[in-house]
């Protein structure tokens, strides 16, 4: 991870490079660019369901941004060289400590107030519907203070759909820039695992809303494709019993069972039954 100073020393000669064959190629639209925040470090939360996700995103941001990506990149002629151009940092995901490498280099680049961007999906989705979020994004979020901004990319897949050795020309693709999500008022509470669900599931909310896809109550990675996926389970209080209110609307462990104790019913929900239900409370306002 020491050479994450030298990743996108060429952005700025690769995005012009890019930028008019690719707007030639297709009708690349972004929608929401007044959400981006004009200074200052932010966390870029895409959906990813195709490898052309990864061009289309920096070239119609007006920052430069940052990302991590798998390190298999860079055994392809195709990408070795451009995606590092346009600055991704290549990651081993082989070990656990190549986790902690990607949070690291991510501090780093938001502690000097730029962008950083992050698939919370883990990889990519080869069937184009949306997947469970990892909590990592708002683990670095609560670390370092700076608002995820989730975005929905459309069209990418039908460009360049999984396994195709081109992409097909004269096709639209979007991106959807949504309200940044400010992680403030949970730092008091960075180490409760309920509350980085929280966020996550919101950022995923948000995502899928601009994005349409249909959304997954599973992580995207092969191991949750193959073996058996363990829900979610985020804590509410059933109102028909009196008790102190939730903060923020979670609960921890600890107010779980004394609210429990004296007579509340505790309820679990999965991640898709909180996406459903904040988005009816979105309809109703």
């Amino acid at each position: 991870m020491n050479s994450e100073r030298n990743v996108g020393q060429l952005y700025d000669a690769a995005l012009k490079v890019l930028t008019p064959p690719f707007k030639l190629a297709w009708n690349v639209m972004a929608k929401g660019l007044e959400h981006l925040p004009p200074s200052g470090p932010a966390i870029i939360c895409p959906n990813h369901t195709s490898v052309l996700d990864s061009f289309f995103l920096p070239l119609v941001l007006p920052r430069r941004i940052t990302y991590v990506g798998k390190a298999e990149y860079m055994d392809d002629w195709k990408t070795k060289y451009l995606f590092p151009a346009l600055g991704m940092i290549p990651i081993d995901r082989s070990g656990g400590d190549a986790s902690a490498a990607a949070l690291h280099a991510a501090q780093q680049i938001l502690d000097r107030g730029e962008l950083f961007g992050i698939y919370p999906e883990g990889t990519r989705s080869r069937d184009g519907r949306l997947y469970r979020g990892h909590t990592g994004p708002a683990r670095l979020a609560l670390q370092t203070g700076a608002p995820i901004v989730p975005v929905g990319i459309r069209g990418t897949r039908e460009i360049m759909p999984p396994d195709a050795k081109v992409p097909k020309p004269f096709k639209a693709c979007a991106v959807n820039i949504g309200r940044p999500i400010d992680v403030v008022r949970y730092r008091s509470r960075a180490d409760d695992r309920m509350v980085l669900r929280q966020i996550i599931d919101e950022v995923m909310y948000s995502i899928r809303e601009l994005s349409g896809q249909d959304y997954v109550d599973t992580y995207a990675t092969k191991r949750a494709e193959t073996l058996p996926t363990e829900t979610a389970k985020v804590t509410t209080v059933d109102r028909s019993h009196d008790g102190p209110p939730a903060r923020n609307g979670v609960r921890s462990s600890a107010e779980a069972g004394a609210h429990a104790a004296s007579g509340g019913e505790e309820q679990q929900r999965s991640s898709a039954d909180v996406l459903g239900a904040a988005r009816a409370r979105v309809r109703r306002t």
